[in-house]
């Protein structure tokens, strides 16, 4: 099964990737919901075939959570707030795919320094998620919708997500339900911010509101 693993470890990087590149903020969260589902397929894969009812319950209540409940709740936020696009980023689409390249070379480094000595894990895991937390903050921090930075939030999330199974395979669902736990009030108090801000103000563009005066 490493192959699948591998197969869906280069489509987590390939979503990222897209993320980078794309204004389309549906779009965007559905991309996102895709990578929950190609989460939820890793603890099957890199423990195949010794699959357990546990290991089932892991996937499902990650598919669950990442790729239908807090997706569903980003595009209520978007419909309430009424739109559509990412118009202007703070850094733009073109240079953010050029910063991903660089920092897919970075994780690459990174994850050669962070070996997985006495485990069958793929050794593509390590980097992926070490890029897709990266992938995460690049969102956060060039983004300029509320709507993208709760998805840079889960994206950032994801990339912790992939490392509790790189470092912690035998119990990463301890450290995983916290993590999931505060990304979903999270999410979910950003959807009432973001419903909230946008009809007050008509904008959830967030440089605005450095302009707001008391």
């Amino acid at each position: 099964m490493e192959f699948w693993l591998d197969t869906v470890l280069v489509l987590l990087v390939l979503s990222n990737f897209w993320l980078l590149g794309s204004s389309r903020l549906p779009a965007c969260i559905q991309m996102v919901a895709n990578q929950g589902l190609l989460l939820g397929l890793i603890p099957l894969l890199a423990q195949w075939p010794g699959v357990t009812p546990r290991l089932l319950a892991v996937a499902a209540l990650s598919v669950g959570l990442k790729g239908i409940i807090l997706p569903a709740l980003l595009r209520r936020a978007v419909r309430e707030a009424n739109v559509r696009n990412e118009v202007e980023p703070l850094v733009g689409f073109t240079t953010s795919i050029l910063l991903g390249i660089g920092l897919w070379g970075l994780a690459l480094h990174l994850a050669g320094r962070l070996p997985l000595p006495g485990t069958e894990t793929s050794s593509l895991l390590v980097p992926v998620a070490t890029f897709t937390v990266m992938s995460g903050l690049l969102l956060i921090v060039s983004r300029n919708t509320a709507v993208m930075h709760v998805v840079g939030y889960l994206v950032l999330e994801n990339g912790i997500y992939a490392f509790g199974w790189a470092f912690a395979i035998e119990e990463p669902l301890l450290v995983e339900m916290g993590v999931l736990l505060d990304v979903f009030a999270a999410v979910f108090v950003m959807g009432i911010a973001i419903y909230h801000l946008n009809r007050e103000f008509d904008s959830i563009e967030t440089d605005q509101l450095a302009s707001l005066k008391d």
